[in-house]
């Protein structure tokens, strides 16, 4: 019998093997190993410990439920399974290598017998015995107390022809800019063809800088029985789909919410027990001025688009690991439109400040749908009216605040909808905003310049339909034989959008409807729509 069959074998037996993990109390099934080695300056930057290079100290390992910190040499142990990633927590003054798709190597998987061959998709290979020594090189990098990352959500192209729009509309926006300092996919990297990540990953290294990827329920196996089977294709090319790094003075947590099966054979947002372990683990090794900033796909509120999204009692256990921490901020994608959520005591917070979760439109829009602009690339505005784009997330300190720039329109923060032409009449004529990234905070006006200046009026938020997005799914839907793409989906009621109505008896003439709005961070924006008065 081959050696290496004969090894698998006795490796399978293992596999069924009751242990305990020393470290966190979590238990799980699978071969009992120790794995050790060191977290190191990588000097010459080779990958390798040399023997003149130096472990450091005080930096967080886990092993996916348990954590530990390296001793005064670097050195770290920790128990493993048979299907294990070993990580390293990245500190803020230290880089960790990246690979030629700008994905950070900061890991180590085992997983002997490798993945179910039966797979639809390829997973991880087989990775035989354990290593002797699992060691990590970091390479020193300043520490910024104010930074910038770039964040967006689900590309999720279906075929290479969207990924070309992906690369055409988004990519080459931002290739070439400096103003950011990492970026942050919030999952659907594809569109569950995960033969895809490899070539949406060469569209995005052009960006030139570290980029780290949330789970979605469009990258994972379906083919498979159990949630923790779920990532295998995903995990052969990210790694774990749970892990945490600082940059600055926050902690960023990487957070895969995406369960399937759920009871109802299909997948619902919530968090499994060995999550909560790592993240009970983790959290008591970190600073309580920390800023926690968590990413993750599935928004932790219920999304009205979806119905039931997300498991209450687990967003209830996950608020309660977070009670010790002021400074918390949540970013999610997943429902292809824009909003925020304030959570408060009703919903399961347990601090006096609400907790803050930015929703973040999507990159694919509508998912690719809409009729094409003059490049041929389709429109795919969201059903709630946010065109499709991006977000930068700029923290200084333990201060956040976040900017959502449109695709090509990087200025436009806004959409005006007012008459064209009007007649004058003593009938007040309707004038309405999206402002696209506005939270139920923030504060729009309007006024209307013609050879002078109006006062400034407010604008009251309503929850309806945005009217230029029903206008272009009626002419979908009129159009017998449309030019590309899937006919749009039904609106949803936006949360963002803001109504007014012009003075009456305007004189004839033309004049420009200004709309302001101040945000919560105090910054204003302004835009201008014309109209006539006949």
């Amino acid at each position: 019998m081959d050696s290496k069959f004969t090894f698998l074998i006795g490796l399978g037996l293992c596999a069924l093997v009751f242990v305990e993990a020393d470290v966190a109390g979590y238990s799980s099934i699978g071969e009992s190993l120790d794995a050790s080695g060191y977290v190191f300056h990588d000097a010459n930057a080779n990958g390798v410990l040399d023997p003149e290079e130096e472990g450091i100290p005080n930096v967080l390992v886990s092993n996916g439920w348990g954590v530990t910190k390296t001793d005064e040499a670097g050195r770290y142990r920790l128990s493993v399974g048979s299907d294990t990633t070993v990580f390293v927590v990245k500190p803020s003054e230290w880089s960790v290598p990246l690979n030629e798709s700008q994905l950070p190597e900061f890991y180590y998987a085992h997983k002997p017998l490798g993945s179910d061959p039966g797979l639809d998709y390829p997973g991880l290979e087989p990775t035989g015995p354990l290593p002797e020594s699992i060691d990590f090189p970091l390479i020193p990098q300043a520490s910024k107390d104010h930074f910038r990352v770039l964040v967006f959500g689900d590309p999720q192209p279906k075929n290479q022809l969207e990924i070309d729009y992906f690369n055409r509309d988004i990519i080459d926006r931002i290739a070439g800019r400096r103003d950011f300092d990492f970026g942050i996919s919030l999952g659907d990297m594809v569109s569950d063809n995960l033969n895809d990540f490899e070539s949406v990953n060469g569209s995005i290294a052009r960006l030139g800088v570290p980029f780290y990827t949330v789970f979605g329920n469009h990258d994972m196996n379906f083919d498979v029985d159990e949630d923790m089977e779920a990532d295998e294709s995903f995990e052969r090319v990210y790694g774990p789909t749970n892990y945490a790094f600082y940059y600055g003075k926050a902690l960023f947590l990487i957070l895969d919410n995406v369960i399937y099966p759920d009871e109802r054979g299909t997948f619902i947002g919530g968090f499994r027990e060995d999550q909560f372990v790592f993240l009970e683990n983790l959290l008591e090794r970190v600073s309580k001025d920390t800023l926690l900033v968590m990413c993750m796909h599935i928004p932790l509120f219920e999304a009205p688009t979806l119905g039931k999204t997300f498991r209450e009692r687990d967003r209830n256990r996950l608020f309660a690991l977070l009670e010790p921490f002021e400074h918390t901020f949540s970013l999610s994608a997943h429902v292809h439109g824009q909003s925020h959520h304030f959570f408060g005591a009703d919903e399961g917070w347990l601090q006096a400040k609400p907790h803050h979760h930015y929703n973040v439109g999507t990159t694919s829009g509508s998912w690719w749908s809409g009729g094409l602009d003059e490049r041929g690339i389709p429109h795919r505005l969201m059903h709630d009216g946010t065109p499709p784009g991006y977000a930068f997330l700029e923290i200084r300190g333990t201060d956040y605040r976040y900017t959502y720039e449109v695709a090509g329109s990087e200025k436009s923060t806004m959409r005006i909808y007012v008459p064209k032409v009007m007649r004058t009449s003593d009938y007040r004529t309707p004038v309405m905003a999206n402002v696209y990234n506005a939270t139920e905070k923030a504060v729009v006006e309007f006024r209307v310049i013609g050879d002078l200046a109006g006062s400034w009026s407010s604008m009251k938020r309503v929850e309806t339909v945005d009217p230029h997005y029903m206008k272009l799914m009626l002419e979908r839907d009129l159009d017998e034989e449309p030019e590309a793409g899937a006919r749009l989906g039904y609106p949803s009621h936006s949360q963002h959008l803001w109504r007014g109505a012009l003075p009456k008896s305007l004189e004839p003439g033309r004049y420009e409807v200004e709309v302001r709005w101040t945000d919560i961070f105090g910054r204003e924006f302004t835009d201008a729509e014309s109209c006539r008065v006949e």
